[in-house]
């Protein structure tokens, strides 16, 4: 089973992840981590501050390619980052599909606004940040909508943050899936 996990900054995509891969034993990748080591290596032309969109068609195509070699070995994986594409369904077939479980994390604006503290707080939780941080709560909420618009274009139920921070998934489920648009 491979597992999709994307989502604005901060939403927890890798507290979940780290979740996921102490109750399944699944190993699991983080996508930032891949940006930072082609970076470093000087083999991506691209810098950690470009737009999301051109390291999503830069990483993407690398991401995809694992996920295939590890369906064709019967290999679990947990990927993570925000660089997923949400329209990551046309690359596969529809027998790996059945394979592939996509959750989409979101904040509302109203959480947004009540717990921006929490949110900063937290963004150290697995993994230290480097730089500083100017994740205001408009640009929270603008990275949120956008990913929720998203999201739900292409199908998918957004696991949504409104009240609490409480993220939890079923993998024996299928993919949450709702109404276009």
């Amino acid at each position: 089973m491979i597992v999709l996990i994307t989502g604005a900054s901060h939403t927890g995509k890798t507290v979940l992840a780290q979740r996921l891969m102490e109750r399944h034993r699944m190993p699991y990748f983080s996508l930032d981590h891949l940006k930072m080591g082609l970076i470093r290596s000087g083999l991506c032309p691209l810098r950690p501050t470009d737009e999301e969109d051109a390291l999503t068609a830069f990483l993407w195509p690398v991401a995809r390619e694992m996920i295939k070699t590890c369906l064709e070995n019967k290999q679990n994986l947990i990927v993570e980052g925000c660089t997923i594409p949400f329209d990551f369904a046309r690359d596969f077939s529809p027998e790996q599909l059945q394979e592939i479980r996509f959750y989409c994390l979101a904040f509302t604006p109203a959480y947004i606004r009540t717990h921006y503290g929490d949110i900063l707080g937290h963004a150290n939780d697995i993994e230290t940040r480097l730089g500083g941080d100017d994740w205001t709560p408009e640009r929270l909420i603008a990275a949120n909508e956008r990913n929720l618009a998203r999201c739900r274009a292409r199908g998918y139920r957004p696991v949504l943050m409104d009240k609490a921070y409480d993220v939890s998934v079923d993998l024996s489920q299928e993919s949450p899936r709702g109404g276009a648009g």
